[in-house]
Parts: structure tokens; sequence; C-alpha cells
């Protein structure tokens, strides 16, 4: 059975770590779940891995506003569903056969199971907002399971 690692941002807001880009070096994909804030961002991941990202409610630049609101990543068995607004989810996950939703937007770590859909926000790379954590995290998938290693950098 085959084990895929991806590499779950979000909220970058312009600013693209250092330790963040080292810590994804080896995933085989990156999602990043919108506010990514500049489009240099986008190029920089790209050269580490294939990357999925969703326009946030920062993304307006005109290279930023053509992401989708919205996208869907097909990983070995695993159907996922990326948003940046959780609340502007418009869907039946569980009838959709999505097996997890990636968001942001609040920049709080989350990993929650709701009818046997993962939702998980790997919180804000970011520039620190809100006295959330500095955040990332991995997703590991085997078959159809799935583990969340959440990642936070003490900055």
């Amino acid at each position: 059975m085959n084990t895929h690692r991806i590499g779950l941002i979000s909220d970058t807001h312009g600013l693209l770590r250092p330790e963040a880009v080292k810590t994804l070096a080896g995933v085989e994909h990156i999602i990043h779940a919108g506010d990514v804030g500049d489009p240099n961002i986008l190029n920089a991941l790209q050269a580490t891995a294939p990357v999925t990202a969703v326009r946030g409610n920062v993304d307006f630049t005109s290279q930023l506003s053509n992401l989708p609101i919205t996208d869907v990543v097909q990983i070995g068995d695993v159907s996922i569903y990326v948003i940046h607004i959780i609340d502007s989810l418009n869907i039946d996950l569980k009838a959709g056969g999505f097996h997890a939703v990636i968001f942001g937007h609040s920049h709080h770590p989350e990993v929650r199971d709701v009818d046997g859909v993962s939702y998980i926000n790997p919180g804000s790379i970011g520039p620190r907002r809100f006295n959330t954590p500095i955040a990332m995290a991995y997703l590991h998938i085997e078959g159809t399971n799935l583990k969340v290693e959440p990642i936070e950098f003490d900055l």
C-alpha cells in the first residue's frame, strides 16, 4: 500500500517562512488553503512539490484572483476538498465521497472528524495574528487512512 505525505499550509499573507520551506522538503504535494498574499509564494512552493491552492479573502491581485474558490485533490484513494473559509462550504462532503476538507482563514490549527470526514485547518504559517501559533501540518495518507501531524514553530 502506498504511503503519501502531503504538506498543508494556509494564511501565508505574503510571508513564506524559510522554516516552512525546509519543513515542506520531501512532501509529495502541497495544499495551500488560501490567503496566499503574494503570487511569488506559489512559485517558490512549486519548486518543492506540485501545489494546489485556493483563493482566500485577501487574494485579489491579478494573479491570485484567478485562483479557484474551491478545489479537489485526489491523492491515491483519498479525495480532498479545499476551501479557505469553512463557513462557505455548501456541499455534503460525505455524500460527495470526500475523505477530508482542508481549510484556513481562522489562523487556528484544528483537526476534527464529522461523519467520517476529516476537517483540517493547518493554522497560519504567515505573520502571527490573533495570538495564534505559527503552524502547518503534514497529512499522511495510507490507503484511505488519514493521519494529521500538526507542526508548530517556536518563532
